[in-house]
């Protein structure tokens, strides 16, 4: 039986897609407005269309059909998250932000691709207050378009679903009016720092488990101007970080197997702290904020907190706050946030922190996203196997395209008022150094 087919709206760098791919889907297409985001999905998804532009930008669900070469095939399932600060609990809380209008168009793509099922995710803040309102209008604009709505919804909190990082985000699960409704899935795990030892789960992973078989990026010197490096060996593997590492052939789940080299970390640029903070850093204690820079200290036997994206170029392009690692003085990297986000290694981020950091805090965990595409699966009565063969992944100069190029390589102008942070001749030197040494192994190989 052929996999079932899904279409992915507000991809960003592909949380969601991975998630689906790993529980069964065929991911055909991922609309982004982000071309930097387009092209680190790219590069990860080789075999999916990515369409470079803004769902209110005059895109149809015909235009997807005939970009992915679907035609009119039956569409399983179309997902995604409209952009929420309009939503945000930690942002401006008004109910006619312009970005809001997002969600409507996610409802009306929905109409027009007709798919038997749709997950709609966003933010906690979207269930109170007087966003609930809005909530019951979207609900209201879903069942005039011919779908039901799995009533209540849920709030789903990552850290139950095997990522050791608590993030809580709201799915709505739709069907085609006569189809069997999803059920929610019931949580895998018990949270490390949850107290309530009654839960018959097994515990989650903690911050320890995830990171700990990672080195200390401050002992690699070409990690100050590089974001990767080959390694002789890791640390000690928990069955977590094995997973993430793809050491068994149940870790790639119901997903397509990708070629890439273990030994490789990715992701890993330094960052260089004043000797102050480093000090205040290392008198944090694990489980605290440190009282300047309000960064949080992971705790080694407890989990992430939510790790969040920074702000875009229109908002000054910010890095995000990442935490501060809790054995080293000095703030976590993108691969380790990418860890406690459950992105196995072999997935690649925007070579930038800037750009990958966001990219990750904008993400769904692809554990959680694979929870909640498991029960479409069910609904839609497949049975679906893991994919023979393996997919090489995609050109490696994508991962380092500022905003300008990448929106070249897709034949797109760049997002309107963006503004973007480029690396200049480091990056460049990067790219070199990576293709240099690309190129040292495959020689080697021959």
């Amino acid at each position: 039986m052929t996999r079932p087919i899904g279409i992915d709206l507000f991809a960003g760098a592909g949380g969601l897609s991975l998630g689906f791919e790993q529980a069964g889907f065929d991911v055909r297409a991922a609309v982004e407005i982000d071309p930097v985001h387009c092209a680190v999905h790219k590069f990860n998804f080789p075999n999916c269309t990515v369409i470079s532009q803004s769902v209110a930008d005059g895109l149809t669900g015909r235009d997807i059909r005939d970009r992915a070469g679907l035609g009119d095939a039956e569409i399983d399932c179309v997902f995604g998250g409209a952009p929420c600060q309009g939503f945000s609990l930690i942002g401006q809380r008004v109910l006619d932000d312009p970005r809001n209008r997002l969600v409507l168009e996610f409802v009306r793509l929905v109409a027009e691709l007709d798919p038997k099922y749709f997950v709609f995710e966003n933010v906690k803040g979207l269930t109170v207050g007087t966003h609930r309102k809005f909530l019951d209008e979207l609900v209201s604009a879903l069942d005039d378009v011919g779908y039901s709505v799995r009533i209540p919804w849920q709030v789903l909190d990552a850290a139950e679903y095997g990522v050791p990082q608590h993030r809580e985000r709201l799915f709505l699960l739709g069907a085609r009016k006569g189809l069997p409704l999803p059920e929610y899935p019931m949580p895998t795990t018990h949270a490390a720092d949850d107290l309530d030892v009654s839960l018959d789960l097994p515990v989650g992973p903690t911050c320890e488990e995830a990171l700990g078989d990672l080195p200390n990026v401050d002992l690699i010197e070409d990690l100050n101007t590089t974001d990767s490096v080959l390694l002789d060996d890791y640390g000690v593997s928990s069955a977590y970080a094995r997973e993430m590492r793809c050491l068994s052939n149940e870790a790639w789940h119901l997903g397509y197997v990708r070629r890439w080299n273990p030994a490789m970390l990715t992701s890993s640029w330094r960052t260089e702290h004043t000797g102050i903070s480093q000090r205040r850093f290392a008198e944090t204690q694990p489980g605290a904020v440190e009282p300047i820079s309000r960064f949080y200290k992971l705790s080694p036997n407890g989990l992430s907190n939510t790790l969040r994206a920074g702000t875009d170029g229109t908002r000054g392009a910010f890095t995000s706050p990442r935490p501060i690692h809790y054995q080293y003085p000095r703030c976590i990297t993108v691969r380790e946030m990418a860890r406690l986000h459950g992105f196995p290694d072999w997935f690649r981020l925007h070579a930038t922190k800037w750009h990958g950091a966001r990219q990750i805090g904008n993400a769904v965990p692809p554990p959680l996203a694979r929870a909640v595409a498991a029960t479409v699966v069910c609904a839609l009565g497949y049975t679906p196997s893991r994919p023979r063969g393996s997919l090489l992944l995609g050109d490696e100069a994508l991962l380092y395209m500022d905003l300008s190029e990448a929106a070249r390589h897709f034949e797109v102008k760049p997002p309107a008022s963006r503004r973007d942070r480029k690396s200049g001749a480091r990056k460049r030197k990067q790219h070199e150094t990576e293709a240099a040494r690309l190129a040292a192994l495959e020689a080697a190989g021959a």
